[in-house]
């Protein structure tokens, strides 16, 4: 814990590890993402997040009823300036076990991308390769990633707007290469709280933007979107969540997901069926619900009928 710190960034501090432990340990439960005698990697970028994924499943190992093991891991990809003595002095500190990979993909990017190019999905993709590499030298049965709850909400609007398709990142998956299961342990961890905790401890950033290449300005457009409507309308973000976990395929239209031919009179009412929409309330910042229908009277009582037919 940093010194020096006040009574009142100290409660702080104690609050929001108490409130990213509980969301970390939920989600961890919830999709079975550590098991008794797992090995565990955690793939550390130096960021904000991965520092407090490290921070909070060190705590939750002291004090789970299963045995598992972390190691930490970071990938040099020799980028210009990166600080190569943080993170194994950082890690020595804690006394973690931690591997550092070191491969030169920053060259290959530089050499393969256009100049002005975003360079990161090719940066991914060959950090993946070398992860999944490392997790299989090492015996890790887990791949831990420090994608938070923003992180899936961006996704999902990100596949929405520009990829035609109802996906984000889920919580727990297979990698692509078939070989490993991927675990987002921050799924329900709130960004804001992610930044708060890392300013409170102190962790040794190291900036991500040391390969010069341009931001993802899609992501960061979306991004802003949702930090806006985090202040201007509290409370979306946590009901878009919710609703990413409450999916109804019959009241969609992906025919691959429900067999809407196959409905007739002798279906019987499908989730609700048209009852379902009758009870949809809009709900404004520091007001009552006021239901629809109500709404639509209040918006159009004045109007001449003539302009309704």
């Amino acid at each position: 814990m940093p010194d020096a710190l006040s009574q009142k960034q100290l409660f702080s501090l104690k609050k929001l590890n108490k409130s990213l432990r509980r969301s970390t340990g939920q989600a961890i439960s919830d999709y079975s993402m550590i098991e008794d005698g797992d090995r565990v990697m955690v793939c550390l970028s130096g960021g904000k997040d991965s520092f407090t994924m490290l921070d909070i499943l060190l705590e939750l190992r002291e004090a789970a009823p299963i045995s598992f093991e972390i190691i930490a891991i970071n990938l040099d990809q020799k980028q210009p300036g990166f600080p190569e003595h943080i993170l194994p002095e950082y890690l020595q500190k804690l006394g973690v076990d931690y591997r550092i990979i070191e491969e030169d993909t920053y060259s290959i990017v530089q050499d393969k991308i256009p100049e002005g190019k975003t360079t990161c999905s090719l940066c991914s993709r060959l950090r993946r390769g070398i992860l999944y590499r490392t997790a299989k030298e090492l015996g890790a049965t887990k791949i831990a990633l420090g994608h938070h709850r923003n992180d899936m909400l961006a996704t999902m609007m990100l596949n929405m707007f520009f990829g035609g398709k109802l996906k984000s990142m889920p919580a727990k998956l297979v990698s692509d290469n078939g070989e490993h299961v991927v675990i987002r342990p921050l799924a329900y961890c709130k960004e804001k709280e992610i930044e708060a905790y890392a300013e409170l401890k102190e962790f040794p950033i190291i900036p991500c933007n040391l390969c010069g290449s341009q931001p993802n300005l899609q992501r960061q457009i979306i991004k802003n979107m949702l930090n806006e409507w985090d202040v201007q309308f509290p409370g979306r973000l946590e009901t878009m969540f919710t609703a990413m976990q409450n999916v109804v395929p019959s009241h969609l239209c992906d025919t691959a997901l429900f067999d809407f031919k196959a409905i007739n009179k002798e279906s019987g009412i499908i989730n609700g069926g048209d009852i379902a929409f009758d009870k949809e309330e809009l709900t404004h910042q520091n007001e009552k619900a006021i239901p629809i229908e109500v709404q639509y009277y209040q918006q159009h009582q004045t109007l001449d009928i003539k302009e309704l037919v």
